[in-house]
Formats: C-alpha cells, structure tokens, sequence
C-alpha cells in the first residue's frame, strides 16, 4: 500500500531529495511537494532543452546537466552527497535518436538486449544505487494527486463511453506490457489508435484525424509496472490534445496515475463537456 511521506515516521523523511527532472510540470510541483512536506533541501539534476526553467523556483540547488551524460549526472549526484534521489518528468522520445551520448550511457546501452523505458531507466537506477543513491517510487510525495476510482467531473460517461473505456483498459494493458504504450483510444467499440514512440499527445491527435470526434482515451499503468519511473501523468497539454481530437471521454488508472494541477484538469473537463473518470484495475481483465 501506497503511504502519504508526510505520515511516514520522521527517520524516513529525507533531509536531501535529488530530482531529476525532465520535461512539464511534473519536477518543480514535486520539488514544491517535498518541501511542504518537509524536505529540507531539494536538489534538482536539470537538462537543457528540456527542463522549465521554473525548476530554478523550486528547488534549493540546480544542476545543469547535457542530456546523455550519465556520467556528468552520476558524478553531481555523488558530488551532492544524494542518497535518495526521484526520477521525475519526461524525456521526449525522438530525442534519443539525436543524443550526444557519453560514454558511459553508451557502455550501459550495450549491455542491455532490449532497450525501453524499463530496461534503460532500470540500468540507471542500478549505476545510482552502485553510487549510494536509492532511487525513490516516482509518486513520491505526489500520492495526493493521485485519484481513487470515480467520476473525476461533472459528466458521467454513458453506456457506450463505459464499454468503450473496459475495452480501452484491456488492450492497454495487453500493449503496455508488450513495451508498445500506455495508452489506446477507442470510439464504438473500435480501436482507434494504440500509442506508439510518439507518445500520448501524438497519439490522440492520430486518432482524432482517424476517427474524428466523440472517441475514448484510456490510460493506463502497465502490469508489473515499475514505480520509480514512467509513471503515467496526465497534465493541461494533454487536455489540449483532447480538445483538439474532440474526445468525449478520458479515462486514467484510478492510484497509479499522477494527475497535474487537478483542480484545473478537472475545471478544463466540465468546460469542455468532457467525461473525465479514474477506473479500477479490475477494468482491465477483459472488454
């Protein structure tokens, strides 16, 4: 079971939190989490062109860091004295096709037969914890945005948004496992699109043009899926890809799914006449 880190007991509240931070929202609003729950000091492991700049705010200490140096991140790591650290925000996907990698991302890469968030973000954690960095579960000190099962807006999805959401959640769950993606949109009963390396933004502008208006996102955490990173999240420019697919529905993972700024979400969902709802895993053991 999943606790608040404001309930553990005092030892386990980190004094120092390490966030690496990729893109969106995501590390700044953990970053100011921490500290309100009492983290002391937040040092932040920033990339160029791809961290907001507001992590400056956020955090006591910034670390500017070229994507692909694992090495330079490993040694600021130690450097900073970290022992435990978050891996927060997203690194957009087509970038690891244009990355200066160093060479000790390089040596880690051979290593690995198959190369996916999973194995990649694993091998990390395993050279962090080879430097006495822990690599905390990605939800940490986020729980709170993190919605139980239920009607998240004003509108309750209809007979056919609630078919179209259980076959959604079992696809998406067979997929995610495959390494293919977190997330399918569905509309009548059909299939629209599964994402792909493109990500979930892509991925529902692709079904809009596909299918055009009324269609079904689902989101989900895969089977088995490792906490401390990739966690699926849900911010406002999703919900402007929703608005230009004209979706009808959106559905997440109720307790796996981080959900940015959700009173803007959900303001965003009832203007829009959108069903917005967190579902239970048992969604996900058959259409």
């Amino acid at each position: 079971m999943m606790r608040n880190m404001s309930e553990m007991a005092p030892m386990e509240m980190p004094e120092t939190l390490g966030v690496i931070a990729g893109r969106g929202t995501y590390p700044w609003q953990l970053a100011r989490s921490a500290h309100a729950q009492g983290v002391k000091r937040v040092v932040a492991f920033a990339f160029k062109r791809e961290t907001e700049w507001a992590i400056e705010k956020h955090a006591d200490e910034v670390v500017w860091l070229h994507l692909g140096s694992l090495g330079a991140l490993l040694d600021a790591v130690k450097a900073k004295g970290i022992s435990q650290i978050v891996m927060a925000g997203q690194i957009k996907p087509t970038r690891l096709f244009s990355l200066r990698l160093d060479g000790k991302a390089l040596a880690i890469l051979k290593t690995l037969k198959k190369r996916n968030a999973h194995t990649i973000f694993g091998a990390i954690a395993d050279e962090l914890k080879a430097i006495g960095a822990d690599l905390l579960p990605a939800y940490c000190f986020m729980e709170t945005e993190m919605p139980a099962a239920g009607t998240l807006g004003r509108r309750e999805p209809t007979e056919g948004e609630r078919a179209d959401i259980r076959l959604g959640a079992h696809v998406a769950k067979v997929t995610s496992g495959l390494e293919v993606g977190q997330t399918v949109v569905v509309k009548d009963g059909t299939v629209l699109a599964v994402e792909g390396f493109e990500g979930t933004d892509e991925t529902i502008l692709r079904a809009g043009r596909l299918g055009g208006a009324g269609a079904v996102v689902v989101k989900v955490a895969k089977r088995g899926h490792d906490m401390r990173f990739d966690i699926p999240i849900i911010g406002t420019r999703t919900f402007k890809m929703l608005k230009k697919a004209k979706v009808s529905c959106l559905a997440v993972e109720a307790k796996r799914t981080i959900l940015l700024e959700r009173e803007k979400l959900v303001a965003e969902a009832d203007r829009l006449g959108l069903a917005f709802v967190a579902f239970d895993s048992a969604a996900a053991e058959g259409p």
